[in-house]
């Protein structure tokens, strides 16, 4: 079965307990932020602060709305941190959709940070190592839900089968519709296969005002450095292997007997 978190931000009041619970439940060091005229606890995510709420303080039909999102890693069907990492099992996909990272077998590269379109993945200046929001995935194995969704008071916040959520989350838009918003809709962008993070938004078509990436794709390097150039090094590899072989076969070892040397030139005579 495949899971999933359904994030309705229409019932997001922006209170941060899930971002206590995560800090908490991970054991991560307490961080501090600085305030910079704006809400959020940080300004960004970090190697010890996988779950941030983003303040979106917006302009719209003549006055001030907030556009409160929660902001982690979006377990993405294909996901591009997955397709970059040179290291076997750094990444692993398991089998309920969530994607891992192993840290004991992380080798530091950055290649997933620069794969994800999301812009989730960071690494600790101390460890060398490169740390995201895992979904919870040591309480999910049991049968718990992640600690986030266990601590949002308002339920902006569901865990399950992603299949039904998506339903749910459907149906949530179309009330939304009928109560005056027009716009909404469901965010599970399908450039990274859907995601296993689902938002509901009053604006879907404006997913930025969000913090969202509008149309998030693995990067074309990271398509063309595990496709074609992956294939056309190998190719180049066994074909110089192949040629070698070839030619050892056609014209034989070489006979060093055959190649002339250059004589050495007469040593200079003592003059008397």
């Amino acid at each position: 079965m495949t899971v999933a978190k359904l994030i309705d931000t229409t019932l997001c009041i922006g209170c941060k307990a899930c971002e206590v619970a995560c800090q908490e439940w991970n054991d991560q060091e307490y961080t501090l932020g600085t305030f910079g005229g704006t809400y959020q606890t940080m300004p960004d995510l970090a190697h010890n602060f996988w779950n941030l709420i983003k303040f979106n303080e917006m302009e719209r039909d003549g006055g001030t709305s907030w556009l409160m999102s929660k902001y982690q890693c979006m377990h993405c069907a294909e996901a591009g941190c997955l397709a970059a990492c040179p290291a076997p099992g750094a990444i692993v996909a398991r089998p309920n959709g969530t994607i891992d990272f192993v840290q004991d077998n992380c080798i530091g590269c950055g290649y997933c940070i620069t794969g994800c379109p999301f812009d989730v993945p960071r690494l600790s200046p101390t460890t060398k190592k490169v740390y995201k929001c895992s979904l919870c995935s040591d309480r999910t194995a049991v049968g718990l839900e992640p600690a986030c969704i266990k601590t949002c008071p308002t339920n902006c916040l569901t865990f399950g089968e992603r299949d039904e959520l998506v339903r749910i989350a459907e149906a949530r838009s179309t009330e939304l519709k009928a109560d005056g918003f027009p716009d909404a809709g469901v965010y599970n962008p399908q450039g990274v296969g859907g995601t296993n993070v689902l938002y509901v938004l009053k604006h879907a078509s404006e997913p930025e005002q969000y913090g969202l990436p509008k149309d998030p794709h693995i990067p074309l390097s990271v398509s063309l450095w595990k496709g074609p150039m992956k294939w056309l090094g190998t190719l180049m590899f066994w074909g110089t292997i192949l040629g070698t072989f070839l030619h050892f076969v056609i014209y034989g070892p070489q006979d060093p007997s055959k190649h002339g040397h250059p004589e050495k030139e007469d040593e200079p005579r003592d003059r008397a």
